[in-house]
């Protein structure tokens, strides 16, 4: 009953491009873990942890703006830190854990 989600970035799964800006990334990322909840039978009201890697915390304002959009109500337990650099040149990475 539990799902564990690797690190997901702003990539286009069907295209593999980088969303072009950092409001755009940050959609991406959250609609791939979308993609793999519903696999599983699930949605964004099933995540009860999320790790969200920035590269530059000052963008943490635009990244909760969307965020919210995403996780409305009860939302998980959550941290957030910035990094040096994540893989490639992307902005943000998110980590998450759902359970039924």
């Amino acid at each position: 009953g539990t799902l564990y989600i690797a690190g997901q970035v702003g990539n286009d799964p069907k295209s593999g491009k980088q969303a072009a800006s950092f409001e755009g990334e940050v959609r991406q990322t959250l609609d791939n873990i979308g993609v793999i909840l519903k696999a599983a039978g699930m949605d964004y009201s099933n995540v009860v942890n999320v790790n969200v890697y920035l590269t530059d915390i000052s963008k943490f304002d635009e990244m909760n703006k969307v965020y919210r959009e995403y996780f409305k109500a009860d939302r998980p337990a959550r941290a957030t830190v910035q990094v040096a650099k994540l893989v490639g040149a992307y902005q943000i990475e998110i980590a998450a854990v759902a359970h039924e």
